[in-house]
């Protein structure tokens, strides 16, 4: 019986031609990885939701995560997604979850009425972003009286909680001309919250920061894929950590 890498698969030619000796199976991921990208910049180009919007079918008898965050967190959906395949239903918000002025608004029909083992959830890029008033569109104090209602309102799913830190901003000019605040402060204000009421961190700053020079997309709070893939290998495993034992 031919082995997994023998068997003979309609790769596309490109992929052949242009990796010749690489092994079918991993052609046929590069293809999907390919034809993944392709597709995400087109649907961004004509202004439709990124494919990780899309509402997922659970598969029976797994435990159910749900995501809730911003466009990094729309990065990392689909790489963690597939990294706990089998383990758990990672579904996450249709939408950017933006600062938390406006998930205290959505919060509730983004929970729905289902049932959720693990929220894995994060706000922080777009609070402290600089308004033209030079302000912050959340201030540290409204940011930390708006983590602890939504904390309240997470709490009361029953639902492990995983706190994310907010990823890295580059110093100077950005190519969005956006300007922000600092992120360690805002930070250091949610581990306050999230350690006061028991909620586990994921620091994903941490992770990250070793190689922001490699991966992230310059002037850009965005990441290039391979930063996506070290985020969602740290989402993934925190939110594995608190997924419920099998029977």
């Amino acid at each position: 019986m031919n082995g997994p890498d023998e068997v003979k698969y309609p790769v596309p030619r490109l992929v052949e031609s242009v990796y010749p000796t690489m092994k079918n199976s991993a052609r046929l991921l590069l293809a999907y990885l390919l034809v993944f990208t392709s597709a995400a910049f087109a649907a961004k180009e004509r202004g439709q939701p990124s494919p990780a919007m899309a509402p997922i079918e659970d598969q029976a008898g797994l435990p159910r995560a749900l995501l809730i965050g911003d466009s990094i967190s729309i990065g990392y959906t689909l790489p963690a997604r597939e990294l706990l395949k089998g383990k758990a239903n990672l579904h996450r918000i249709p939408a950017n979850g933006g600062p938390t002025s406006r998930g205290l608004a959505s919060i509730d029909k983004w929970l729905g009425d289902g049932k959720w083992d693990v929220i894995h959830f994060n706000f922080g890029i777009h609070d402290l972003k600089i308004m033209p008033t030079g302000k912050r569109q959340v201030e540290p104090v409204d940011y930390e009286k708006n983590l602890r209602s939504l904390v309240v309102k997470l709490k009361a799913t029953g639902a492990k909680l995983i706190w994310a830190t907010t990823t890295p901003i580059p110093d100077g000019d950005l190519t969005s001309d956006r300007h922000f605040g600092k992120v360690a402060e805002y930070n250091d204000i949610a581990k306050n919250v999230m350690t006061e009421n028991g909620i586990a961190i994921d620091d994903l700053n941490a992770a990250i920061t070793p190689h922001i020079a490699e991966v992230q997309n310059p002037k850009d709070v965005h990441y290039k894929p391979e930063g996506y893939d070290i985020l969602a290998k740290q989402v993934a495993a925190s939110i594995e950590a608190a997924l419920p034992a099998k029977k």
